[in-house]
């Protein structure tokens, strides 16, 4: 299972990732969560603890590394050099993954880097390679937490994932970035897109979210409302699973990955 998920800052998609990523390790699979945001904090919504997290430099940010792996002898913004189009990236996992509770290994990609370098810049390059490799020729289960927006998407480093999901929020900007994504998902080849509705405190609210799902065409998976439990874990620092699993937004949240595994499976 392939699961990419998206959103406009601040939807609580990073919430979700983790939180399925967690569910689907307890459900038994080896779960390879891939942050992609440059904000870099799927670690919190794991449960990884801060120290770990501290250490870890996104693959795309070690130079060394995509010198290494593209055949550069220089890298940046400015760079002209020509590079590696097909790099190893088989072992990264192995390699750079840090292990957390229920079967979840944190891989932090990082982004791409867009200052004039264009479409072929060799962070983009690595990423891309690394998940062509973990869609094509992996037999684990993975989970990746998008920056916010459009900019995966639209360089393709999320293509050919099994499933895409959009978080959206009640409100128009987020549910018209939704449709944007659903427009460019169908151009780079992901299998289907869905929808979770998050910080939900009214039926205004509900009913907003439903009737553009709906007019989009896009499966509505669940409407997890705003919840303590998901605020003050995040108060705390730690996973909202680790607080309570039993909490209203972690049961819906339960619930919407069972619905995209009985959909996708």
């Amino acid at each position: 299972m392939k699961i990419a998920i998206a959103g406009k800052g601040g939807v609580g998609k990073t919430t979700i990732a983790g939180t399925f990523a967690r569910l689907l390790g307890r459900d038994g699979m080896r779960i390879v969560a891939v942050d992609a945001d440059p904000a870099c904090t799927l670690w919190s919504a794991i449960g990884i603890p801060r120290n770990v997290a501290e250490t870890l430099v996104p693959l795309t940010e070690n130079k060394e590394l995509v010198e290494e792996r593209l055949q550069l002898k220089e890298i940046g913004p400015t760079s002209t050099g020509v590079f590696k189009l097909n790099p190893k990236v088989d072992d990264l996992v192995d390699k750079f993954a840090v292990p957390g509770p229920d079967n979840v290994f944190l891989l932090v990609a990082g982004t791409v880097d867009t200052g004039g370098s264009g479409c072929m810049c060799p962070s983009a390059t690595l990423l891309k390679s690394l998940m062509r490799h973990l869609v094509i020729g992996t037999d684990e289960a993975f989970v990746m937490d998008m920056d916010a927006g459009l900019e995966n998407l639209g360089r393709g480093t999320t293509r050919g994932m099994d499933a895409l999901i959009v978080v959206v929020e009640p409100g128009m900007r987020s549910l018209d970035i939704m449709a944007r994504i659903k427009t460019l998902a169908e151009d780079i080849d992901i299998g289907r897109v869905f929808a979770i509705g998050n910080k939900v405190v009214s039926q205004e609210d509900e009913d907003m979210i439903r009737k553009r799902v709906d007019g989009e065409n896009i499966p509505l998976l669940g409407l997890v409302p705003l919840d303590e439990t998901i605020r003050a874990a995040d108060r705390k620092g730690i996973a909202p699973i680790d607080l309570d699993d039993q909490s209203p937004g972690m049961l819906i949240i339960k619930e919407a990955k069972d619905a995209l595994v009985n959909l996708i499976s």
